[in-house]
């Protein structure tokens, strides 16, 4: 089970994140562009996904993955549970999210590719 506390010590690590509180919801962005929340009670997060991509990552893990709500479907966004992830998962998923918001210069640096 991965905690919130996971998703933050690996943020720390990721060049130009910050965390913040906005609306007692635990966010992660870089710049103003979030990458990273949590639902309030810190049970869901929802990060940044290409939306092209996301119905089939839901369709094949829909216990882990589900889809935002429908006013978030125009955004790059998906949603899990967090009891359900484990830490290769969440380290993939947001350090990907933040792949996405990020130079492509400071990704290749930080990821090698």
């Amino acid at each position: 089970m991965v905690t919130v506390d996971d998703v933050r010590a690996l943020a720390r690590t990721l060049p130009r994140s910050s965390e913040h509180l906005v609306r007692d919801r635990v966010k992660f962005r870089v710049g103003s562009i979030v990458y990273v929340a949590f639902s309030r009670d810190e049970q869901t997060m929802g990060f940044g996904y290409p939306k092209e991509q996301r119905d089939g990552l839901v369709a094949a893990e829909p216990d882990l993955f589900f889809l935002p709500g429908a006013a978030d479907l125009r955004f790059n966004w998906v949603c899990c549970h967090l009891a359900r992830l484990d830490q290769d998962q969440m380290t993939e998923l947001v350090t990907e999210a933040w792949r996405m918001v990020v130079p492509k210069f400071l990704a290749r640096q930080r990821l090698g590719h």
